[in-house]
């Protein structure tokens, strides 16, 4: 049976295996180069620091995924904001995995306080990435066209929004 739980220090080689085969033969990052154990290390601390949620979805032992939110850009004023990623293992894929993962991200950060979610999706035919993130109410927000380069190709990236809690219907605690 799956388990979703806080990621660990120990889940890291496994969380940059996961990572660094999508940045090496997907498009869902626009990454080129894997980030090394300690990059990796260095963003998991500043997510949590901001007390934001970072998961992994674990089964028999082997960490098959993991997902976590970062502000959606750097400035104090979007830390109500953020955006989400999610990544499976290759051979984790079409077992539900994607969903668990997302709505315990979803309901993580919406006890930390966030009041948007926001999906920014690389490549507009990542129909596995777009349909988890419907299944779990995200809804449309744009296309941006042709703005990333990989695999010698043009790239758009797909946005899509959840709103949490209250939503922009009344002020955030600060």
């Amino acid at each position: 049976m799956p388990e979703i739980r806080p990621s660990r220090d120990e889940d890291l080689p496994a969380i940059c295996a996961i990572y660094g085969h999508h940045v090496l033969h997907a498009t869902g990052t626009f990454e080129t180069v894997p980030p090394t154990e300690a990059e990796m290390a260095a963003r998991r601390a500043d997510v949590l620091a901001k007390g934001l949620p970072y998961l992994v979805v674990v089964d028999a032992g082997q960490v098959l995924g993991f997902a976590y939110c970062q502000w959606f850009k750097p400035r104090p004023a979007y830390r109500f904001s953020a955006e989400d990623s999610i990544y499976l293992h290759p051979d984790a894929r079409g077992r539900g995995l994607g969903q668990l993962l997302l709505a315990a991200l979803i309901e993580q950060a919406q006890q930390a306080g966030l009041r948007k979610l926001i999906a920014v999706i690389g490549d507009s035919a990542n129909a596995a990435s777009i349909g988890v993130h419907r299944s779990q109410g995200f809804e449309p927000a744009g296309v941006i066209r042709s703005c990333g380069w990989k695999f010698g190709r043009w790239l758009d990236i797909v946005l899509m929004e959840k709103t949490l809690g209250d939503g922009d219907r009344s002020a955030p605690a600060q």
